[in-house]
């Protein structure tokens, strides 16, 4: 047997005890933090890249000078072309814009036109400080009303009782995070299904952008999101037992002021910040434009118009730095290339459901499967072998190409 002279000794120990801090530094949970890039970049090695990414060619206009937003993307919806991004795949906190996918996901389930009765149980559990449209209990609505009171109010009452109908908000939450994943959006992570603040919840700009471009192709997404006002059911007078109703309007602050502006949705939490996805036409040419967390609330929507005024007038003047990519096809990254698909083509039908196991497990067990962001604790403790067994140097050199590129 071979015993290790003192200066082999002191190396061997030193080099795990040096990665100690490292490994017991290194988190558990799996779920991207906000802010963090993902581990590889759909729709071209551009958009993986930081900072600002544009090609302009002759007679270009610039972008505009006073941009805040951490992470914003200017798209075609038809092309799937991305004429300009920065940051589009950067993790962040989505607050309501989370409902995109939400609809995209229950939306083509239920008709419009039938009645559900709302349970007790359906409206409660909701965050507090959460918007509210202002259903009431063992009272009558019809589907169409509910989906008004998600898009204009953004209601997560009405989130929740479509959750309850669509079997629940578990279900109902890992039914949109398969289709997230269908639809190749790798960067977000769902755990509630109104975009309430929670721990491990994230998207992206490039994400919410493909949310918004897979809605807006079935007609009942794009006419909701479109809608600036309307009546909704309200309670039962209890002297005339008539059931009243009042008004309500479409928190989207470009709706109505955005020439060519179809909606889709806005966001705001105090911890999220402000996040906005519009799509607008003009001359034939549908824009989608997504911005998220400026530093100030009304900047979002100020951004938003600036870049697609921008947008429009840079059309066929660009290069495009990446691409949407469609459901089904390669997510391998390429800077260009048509992604086809017209508005008015009637959204797929929603990704299928997991398995009663899969469903069964817990949700943090569901993020840390399909998060790909970390080791688990089993991967942890393997590592710690590793590196007592003398491969420190490598995975250590690891961490810090990693680290690098972050």
């Amino acid at each position: 047997m071979l015993v290790p002279t003192s200066s082999k000794l002191a190396r061997l120990i030193a080099a795990p005890a040096a990665a100690l801090p490292l490994l017991f530094a290194a988190p558990v949970a799996v779920a991207a933090p906000p802010g963090s890039p993902p581990s590889a970049s759909v729709g071209g090695d551009r958009l993986g890249l930081p900072g600002v990414q544009v090609d302009p060619l002759a007679g270009a206009p610039s972008l505009p000078g006073d941009l805040t937003g951490q992470s914003w993307i200017v798209a075609d919806a038809a092309s799937g072309e991305v004429l300009a991004a920065s940051n589009p795949h950067l993790r962040l906190a989505p607050a309501s814009t989370l409902k995109i996918l939400f609809a995209d996901t229950v939306l083509p389930k239920f008709d419009r036109n039938a009645v559900h009765r709302v349970a007790p149980e359906e409206i409660q559990g909701i965050g507090a400080g959460s918007s509210l449209v202002g259903i009431k209990e063992d009272l009558d609505y019809r589907v169409e009303d509910l989906w008004r009171g998600v898009f204009l109010s953004s209601g997560n009452d009405a989130v929740h009782v479509l959750a309850h109908m669509n079997g629940g908000v578990q279900q109902t939450v890992a039914e949109m995070q398969a289709r997230a994943e269908a639809l190749q959006a790798r960067d977000t992570r769902v755990v509630s299904p109104d975009g309430y603040d929670s721990d491990g919840q994230v998207s992206s700009a490039y994400d919410l952008t493909l949310f918004a471009r897979a809605g807006l192709r079935n007609p009942d997404f794009r006419s909701y999101c479109a809608t600036r006002d309307a009546m909704f059911p309200g309670a039962v007078d209890r002297n005339t037992g008539q059931r009243g109703s009042f008004g309500i309007a479409n928190t989207d602050r470009l709706l109505g002021k955005y020439p060519g502006l179809i909606g889709v949705k806005n966001g705001f939490t105090t911890n999220a910040g402000s996040t906005f996805v519009g799509a607008a036409e003009r001359d034939g040419r549908t824009l989608l434009v997504t911005v998220m967390h400026p530093t100030t609330y009304q900047k979002v929507y100020d951004e938003t118009a600036a870049l697609l005024d921008w947008g429009f007038a840079a059309a066929g003047k660009v290069a495009p730095v990446g691409k949407l990519v469609e459901e089904g096809e390669s997510a391998a990254p390429t800077p260009t290339g048509q992604a086809g698909g017209a508005a008015g083509v009637p959204a797929p039908p929603p990704h299928p459901s997991p398995t009663a196991t899969e469903r069964s497990a817990p949700a943090g067990a569901r993020a840390a499967d399909s998060a790909g962001d970390g080791l688990g604790p089993v991967g942890w403790v393997v590592l710690g072998v590793v590196l007592t067994a003398g491969g420190a140097g490598a995975v250590l050199l690891l961490n810090r190409r990693r680290a690098a590129a972050r």
